[in-house]
């Protein structure tokens, strides 16, 4: 199947699939989308037990997708910009000690307790034969939150306005220091810990981090310059579209973080460029066409997420594994959310229903699954992608269905 034929059968099946649940099922976008291609990928396993050729059909147009250079290489960087241009920057900033913890201390603690409990349970509990790295690897890979799927589920479940925008701005800023930690780890695995020097580490994190952030304002600066010596909305939109493809492109080819770099330029566009540089009519229709654009990649790529179902391995050790590990991951969350709390007790003092729903509303996602699928060659490899789905499918699912029952009971 060719690429175009390919975007249409996505494109027929996502409107099929979001007017399915619109109509009938009323569940966020999101989820619903997930959902039914899941319940579609389980009929074509069913019918692929009587006729192979249906199976071994659908089976090879889910391989053709890439999904981890899909969403790396295309949809991320639409789908942070997106988010970030939508996000209130000055409620950001009046929390920003609480995002920055999290999405730097926060990742550290969480995949360190994750990899660890994963390890001990795995290896010592179950027997499985998974070494300590590739454990810590899973931490590091299950640990960020997902913007993408934060952003549009906690809106629907009316979260407190505070704990929203903790969320929502530390996705945007977690994921890519989580790829950062993903990388170091997946090198050393590789390389063997033995040839890798701490200085190397040093000024890989420090290139990726400090390159993507200054790289993200330089391109939200100069966005902000071009737009505000014209007033013409198709050309300010095209241009927005250039930073994004352009920007992400740039930073691959630099090797600093593209995601941190998409949330700056998108944060400086939402709050300074749409205030001061453009026209109440160009603020419109620029604000729609993100909008359409965030949707459209978002029922995508849970859509694919669904499908995926159809080429990962199944044996009963790793839905028992994944079973173990669901709890841990979200230990590993909470721990990560209250540690830090005993060192700066005065600048962190959630109290327990604040970090209940910090935990519970810090949803994995599309991010998580495509690190995971760029692991192939690797030992265990199927184990853990399986681990990384069955994670994914139920903070998805089960957490995104019920983090507004438990906001209600809480603040209701």
């Amino acid at each position: 199947m060719d690429l175009i034929d390919l975007l249409t059968a996505l494109m027929v099946m996502m409107a099929t699939f979001a007017f399915i649940n619109v109509r009938y099922f009323k569940l966020p976008e999101t989820i619903g989308l997930m959902i039914i291609s899941i319940a579609a990928s389980l009929i074509v396993i069913v019918i692929g037990h009587f006729e192979t050729s249906v199976y071994a059909f659908v089976k090879n147009v889910v391989d053709d997708i890439d999904f981890n250079k899909v969403l790396f290489d295309f949809m991320l960087s639409f789908l942070l910009f997106a988010g970030a241009s939508h996000t209130d920057f000055t409620a950001l900033r009046q929390n920003k000690f609480q995002i920055v913890m999290m999405a730097t201390v926060g990742i550290v603690l969480s995949t360190i307790i994750i990899g660890g409990l994963a390890y001990v349970i795995l290896t010592l509990m179950m027997g499985l034969n998974v070494a300590l790295i590739y454990c810590i690897i899973f931490g590091a890979l299950i640990s960020p939150t997902d913007p993408i799927a934060v952003l549009g589920i906690l809106v629907q479940a009316k979260v407190p306005k505070k704990i929203e925008i903790t969320i929502v701005g530390e996705s945007l800023f977690n994921d890519g220091v989580g790829v950062v930690i993903f990388v170091i780890l997946f090198t050393v695995a590789q390389v063997g810990i033995e040839k890798i020097e701490l200085e190397d580490v040093a000024i890989l994190v420090s290139k990726e981090v400090i390159g993507g952030l200054g790289l993200g304002f330089l391109l939200g600066w100069g966005t902000y310059e071009l737009l505000r010596r014209i007033d013409h909305y198709q050309t300010e939109i095209m241009i927005t579209l250039a930073v994004v493809m352009g920007g992400y492109l740039l930073a691959r080819k630099l090797h600093f973080s593209g995601p941190l770099a998409m949330v700056v330029a998108g944060l400086f566009t939402g709050s300074c460029t749409k205030k001061e540089a453009m026209s109440e009519i160009t603020r419109d229709y620029v604000y729609k066409f993100w909008e359409i654009i965030d949707v459209l990649l978002n029922a995508v790529l849970f859509l694919i997420m669904g499908f995926e179902i159809i080429i990962i391995q199944f044996e009963w050790s790793f839905f028992y594994a994944s079973i173990m590990m669901l709890p841990v991951v979200l230990l590993g969350r909470y721990l990560a959310i209250t540690l830090p709390k005993a060192i700066f007790p005065n600048r962190l003092n959630t109290d327990r229903k604040t970090d209940f729903i910090l935990t519970w509303g810090g949803l994995r996602g599309g991010i998580s699954i495509a690190m995971a699928l760029s692991l192939a060659g690797v030992p265990n490899y199927q184990f853990i992608v399986f681990l990384t789905y069955a994670v994914v499918m139920f903070s998805v699912i089960v957490q995104g269905l019920t983090i507004g029952k438990f906001v209600r009971a809480y603040f209701g």
